[in-house]
């Protein structure tokens, strides 16, 4: 059998390291000079930046990633190191005591912050607990047969049917809920400004699911009852671009063939089947299978057609919800920054208003940095990604598309400059420090994965909207990556990836066993 792969991203690389497992014969095909994505290492100079994949959600054993390692058989080739992360606000930062201080020690520090909430703080909590038991009880049903998944579903079932009269809240009506300061509602759902989504429009009872305690102290336990688990957060030494070389290694390994820099510019539809695709060089392979990752817009309209579409997938096409870019900077320090943030990732949050700040995003309306931003030292973890004596240091933030003032190549510089500015608010001299500068604005993530309107992480998680199903009108055509129902995330891409080897493939894990 023959599959083509069209995108280098990690959930193609990953559905292409099953499909040469499995026996397949693989050719992975590559816009951008280098493979990777947004998952691939920025170097210059001894220094290596990421592009923004920070603390990693599910690499540990039995989890939604580390599940995937173990049955590729590369999980020992993957070091992974515990991380966490720090969040700052304008009047409080939430930070891991020196000292381990238990399970939920963050709901104990929000209660000597906000003393009035400490009824609504236990409430949440309550809440949150149920949460993680119905996400394990889901992800064990995933990976289970028979009467065994049968049984799991049920106990999900049973755990979530106290909640059904929520299930139709929006985040913004579970923080009124809970809490009525606006300031402790934004400790909970701040980081939906890094998917540019509104509270109004995220789900209420995901609320905990991007708000897992590990992800702000490695060291709490992943058991939190005796039926939930936390989600584990994880750095990858070295980088993702680690876990990208060796998914491409494994296919190389297994026959494949990835080529860069080959641009793919039809899908050959046939009979409502889909049978290879068209290079720009007018060069043709054909396959049996065709998989595609990358813009949903920009696949279905450009590569396939939309005479080859259903009415009903081509409104969900229009339908799709985008997120918002990012300005990222890169830069070399010949500094410690550890005096100023000891932490490899923090968050700083400039507003608690984040309704606000999404209209101002989807609007063309830039902050700045002034409404927040990020600083990543991947150095910190592993010290190998920049020269002895000094530091690799990323600084980002949300940032719009397209601008309402000008474009992005006339104030690249100047707007880079006005991030740093605010970044110098935390931490000194990073201009002045800095041996080497990268900006990245949104036209050259444009340009790396291949999208008309650069969205960082993929479709965005509003209420009542999905992104593209794996499985698509077309026979023999199946749709990865951030911008399917698999969602943002590199363990939500994978994973996702998984789920489409198991439409193909039956038992992924079986089948490259198989294969042996």
């Amino acid at each position: 059998m023959r599959a083509i792969i069209i995108g280098s991203g990690i959930s193609g690389l990953t559905a292409a390291t099953y499909l040469v497992k499995a026996g397949y014969r693989v050719t992975v095909y590559e816009q951008f000079p280098e493979i990777g994505g947004v998952t691939a290492s920025v170097k210059e100079q001894g220094f290596t930046w990421e592009l923004g994949q920070l603390v990693l959600e599910g690499f540990g054993h039995g989890e939604q990633v580390g599940s995937i390692l173990s049955e590729l058989n590369i999980a020992d080739r993957i070091e992974i190191i515990p991380g966490d992360r720090v969040y700052a606000f304008p009047d409080f930062i939430i930070e891991k005591p020196e000292e381990y201080a238990g399970l939920f020690w963050r709901r104990e520090r929000l209660k000597e912050i906000f003393p009035e909430e400490r009824e609504g703080l236990d409430r949440y909590y309550t809440f949150y607990v149920r949460l993680m038991e119905i996400m394990t009880l889901a992800r064990r049903s995933e990976r289970a047969k028979g009467i065994a998944a049968l049984l799991l579903k049920a106990r999900m079932f049973a755990k979530l049917l106290p909640l059904l009269p929520k299930i139709n809240w929006n985040a913004q009506r579970i923080m009124d809920f809970f809490f009525a300061s606006k300031k402790l509602q934004g400790v909970f759902i701040s980081i939906l400004a890094d998917f540019v989504v509104r509270p109004s429009q995220f789900i209420g009872l995901g609320v905990p699911a991007v708000n897992p305690e590990p992800a702000f102290d490695k060291r709490i336990p992943l058991q939190v009852s005796r039926v939930g688990y936390h989600p584990s957060y994880h750095f990858i030494r070295g980088g993702c671009s680690s876990l990208v070389a060796v998914l491409a290694d494994e296919i190389r390994k297994g026959g494949g063939s990835i080529h860069t820099g080959a641009l793919v510019e039809k899908i050959l539809i046939e009979g409502g089947s889909a049978k290879g695709i068209v290079l720009a060089d007018g060069s043709e392979d054909l396959a049996d299978i065709v998989l595609v990752s990358g813009g949903a817009r920009e696949v279905f309209y450009g590569l396939v057609g939309i005479e080859h579409l259903p009415g009903k997938f081509i409104s969900l096409l229009k339908e799709i919800p985008l997120m918002e870019s990012i300005l990222m900077i890169h830069l070399g320090v010949d500094f410690d920054p550890a005096p100023y943030q000891r932490s490899a990732v923090t968050y700083y949050y400039g507003t608690y208003d984040i309704e606000r700040g999404v209209d101002d995003l989807q609007a063309g309306r830039y902050h700045e940095g002034k409404d927040g931003f990020l600083i990543y030292i991947p150095s910190y973890h592993t010290p190998e990604m920049s020269p002895e004596g000094h530091y690799s240091v990323t600084v980002y933030t949300v940032a719009p598309n397209k601008l309402d003032d000008g474009t992005w190549e006339e104030r690249r510089d100047e707007l880079a400059d006005a991030l740093l500015e605010e970044a110098e608010r935390v931490i000194p001299g990073l201009r002045k420090g800095a041996k080497v500068k990268i900006i990245l604005t949104p036209d050259d993530f444009k340009k790396r994965t291949a999208l008309n309107h650069h969205t960082f992480g993929g479709a965005a998680p509003v209420m009542g909207k999905s992104g593209v199903p794996h499985k698509t009108p077309i026979r023999g055509l199946w749709f990865i990556g951030a911008q399917s129902e698999s969602g943002a995330g590199i363990n939500n891409v994978m994973h996702g990836a998984w789920r489409t080897m198991k439409m193909i493939l039956g038992d992924p894990a079986e089948a490259v066993r198989r294969n042996k």
